[in-house]
């Protein structure tokens, strides 16, 4: 077995044994850099009550506390399933270079995730999302960022 099927049978290992040890749903994720395991997880949204939980979140914490840095620039992550739109963000915040993945977001539906939900809010107008959303205080938030627009010594990322 080469190495990338290594780390994705990894990957889906760490789904199963946190969907049987109950953490949460059966989804598992590995972070690799340089050849080297920086960071794993799996599910542990109905453990933790954290819905932001997710394998590859976790995964990421997990390697950005090891590296002590919140960039892993040059790292991939193989995860048992498409990332969700939330997990994706995280993996592009992370800067994290490629993505691997086992199940679809279709197979996730299939068996009671349905992700594709939010994959189809995303691009509609915010007046037209399930969920509303209204600007409030725009004024008092924007000094805030001018704030941090004129900071001297803040540490970009």
């Amino acid at each position: 077995m080469d190495a990338k099927n290594e780390y994705m049978a990894l990957a889906i290992r760490l789904s199963e044994e946190g969907m049987n040890a109950h953490n949460g749903g059966p989804f598992g994720a590995v972070i690799v850099k340089d050849g080297k395991i920086i960071g794993q997880g799996n599910n542990h949204v109905t453990s933790t009550n954290d819905p932001t939980a997710h394998a590859e979140v976790v995964a990421i914490r997990d390697a950005c506390k090891n590296l002590s840095t919140y960039e892993l620039t040059d790292a991939e992550i193989y995860c048992s399933c498409e990332p969700c739109p939330m997990c994706l963000s995280a993996i592009y915040w992370a800067r994290i270079s490629k993505i691997y993945y086992a199940n679809t977001r279709k197979d996730a539906a299939a068996i009671g995730f349905d992700d594709d939900l939010i994959y189809h809010e995303i691009p509609k107008p915010i007046e037209q999302r399930l969920i509303p959303a209204k600007p409030l205080m725009r004024d008092e938030a924007l000094r805030v960022f001018k704030l941090w627009d004129r900071k001297e010594n803040k540490k970009e990322y």
